[in-house]
């Protein structure tokens, strides 16, 4: 059976990407939160196969993310 992390993981990586061109181009409010969104779904991916550092990094990217969008409201 196949893992349900790894399209996550494709589909996170997409979502960030639409992501920041939806914050550079359309909303701010809309491409951080689909940013946020995208960071969530890869997170999964990144614990189990133990790659910390990544996950580390993700954590303090939403961390950014959430404090942008808490300014935004």
């Amino acid at each position: 059976m196949p893992r349900l992390d790894v399209p996550m993981r494709i589909l996170g990586s997409i979502f960030v990407i639409a992501a920041y061109f939806i914050v550079l181009h359309v909303n701010v409010y809309l491409g951080v939160t689909m940013n946020l969104i995208g960071d969530t779904m890869s997170l999964p991916y990144f614990i189990r196969t133990k790659s910390y550092d990544v996950v580390g990094m993700l954590g303090f990217l939403m961390v950014i993310g959430l404090s942008k969008l808490v300014s935004t409201l």
